[in-house]
């Protein structure tokens, strides 16, 4: 089988001896992660160029002397190897199935009896985000092993993005840029939130993405146009309408950017221009402080400053944050987060309030480059769009 745009063998390769370094720093004889969906869930894609999928729990185990073990959906008894020159199967040695939901109680341990099978003669284990395996197996974990949280030594590394990585950015930046447009070019009075965003999903599976979400409502101007998904996008637009939108969709190898912009079919007024225009300017606050070294905590403290400052609320959302083979993944730009900007990060940055009248809102891609945040990855331009 063949994944699309897949990762090369050799930044695969990367990416292992990044792990096996951090495993012989903790001591482990294995490296457990697990997902159930491909939007959140990073570890696994980043480990086997392969995400989970449809809330199916996919585990994988990452050997320090010999290659991956994976349980995922499969039928009772599924015990194979895979097939050596099989792309989709990479670095995986083993593979164990069994049919287990997590909408059905007494099939949740399914997972963890597998588990416990393919750690036989380890001793000690690091995970990544115990906190969000299901109970049964981490407390199973605990109980057979000296269980390690590898998650505060791995994530660091990871957040680095390598050179492959940085191309595949830009071609995703360049892919969401070619979304916009063509939603621009669609957008009519007449359509459904809901037709947009379908819109913009067929356009962004033809051009390569495999998964992500469209947000926003439109709004007679005046009005708040919030970030909600699929089951509240009903309302016909009409012209005069305004309508914010987010593309937070991946592309080559799986990595996720994210862009959000303001369209009005018509003219915009006075109160939209001039509270978009603040959101660049905080865009630009913010991106002048993320330099190598950085704090987050202080740069999200100097942003609500800034916001303050300017007769804005403090931030109470994420309004910046890493991202890569997670749609959000670490570091986050706000009060709790411990980890420093590197160079080779990609983030997101994305200030914005809502006052009643309008939802401000700003959304663009940088990578953080020895002197600071590089050059907007998105060559979308920064204004509110009449249509």
């Amino acid at each position: 089988m063949q994944t699309n745009s897949p990762i090369s063998d050799a930044e695969m390769e990367r990416r292992w001896a990044i792990a096996r370094r951090v495993m012989a720093e903790l001591g482990l004889d294995a490296l457990l992660m697990q997902a159930r969906e491909d939007w959140i869930g990073g570890y696994v894609r980043w480990f086997t160029d392969v995400p989970a999928n449809n809330g199916y729990p996919r585990t994988v185990v990452f050997f320090a002397d010999r290659p991956m073990t994976v349980i995922e959906m499969g039928a009772f008894g599924t015990d194979r190897a895979p097939e050596a020159d099989d792309p989709a199967w990479r670095g995986v040695g083993r593979v164990l199935g069994t049919p287990s939901f997590h909408s059905i109680v007494y099939t949740v341990d399914y997972d963890t009896a597998l588990l416990l099978d393919a750690l036989k003669g380890c001793k000690r284990i690091g995970a990544l985000v115990p906190s969000a395996m299901p109970y049964g197996m981490i407390k199973a974990l605990s109980e057979g092993f000296d269980l390690v949280d590898a998650t505060d030594t791995l994530d660091p590394l990871k957040a680095v993005k390598s050179p492959e990585e940085i191309a595949l950015i830009r071609q995703i930046a360049h892919l969401q840029d070619q979304v916009f447009a063509e939603v621009c070019d669609f957008i009519r009075p007449g359509v459904t939130d809901r037709d947009v965003s379908n819109h913009a999903e067929a356009v962004g599976r033809r051009l390569g993405s495999d998964q992500g979400i469209t947000l926003g409502l439109s709004a007679p101007v005046g009005q708040s146009s919030r970030f909600l998904n699929r089951p509240f996008q009903t309302r016909e637009m009409q012209a005069g309408d305004h309508r914010a939108i987010l593309i937070e969709i991946n592309g080559p190898g799986g990595l996720y950017l994210e862009i959000a912009r303001t369209m009005v079919l018509g003219r915009a007024d006075d109160h939209l221009l001039s509270t978009f225009a603040l959101m660049k300017e905080a865009q630009d606050h913010t991106l002048s402080l993320m330099k190598p070294g950085a704090r987050p905590a202080e740069i999200a403290g100097a942003h609500d400053d800034w916001m303050q400052a300017h007769g804005l609320p403090p931030e109470t959302r994420l309004y910046a944050h890493g991202q890569g083979c997670e749609m959000v993944e670490r570091p986050l730009i706000r009060r709790d987060e411990t980890m420093p900007l590197a160079e080779g990060m990609c983030l997101a940055v994305h200030p914005g309030f809502d006052d009643g009248r309008v939802f401000a809102v700003i959304c663009d891609n940088y990578l953080i480059g020895a002197q600071g945040a590089s050059d907007c990855l998105h060559a979308t331009e920064k204004k509110i769009f009449e249509l």
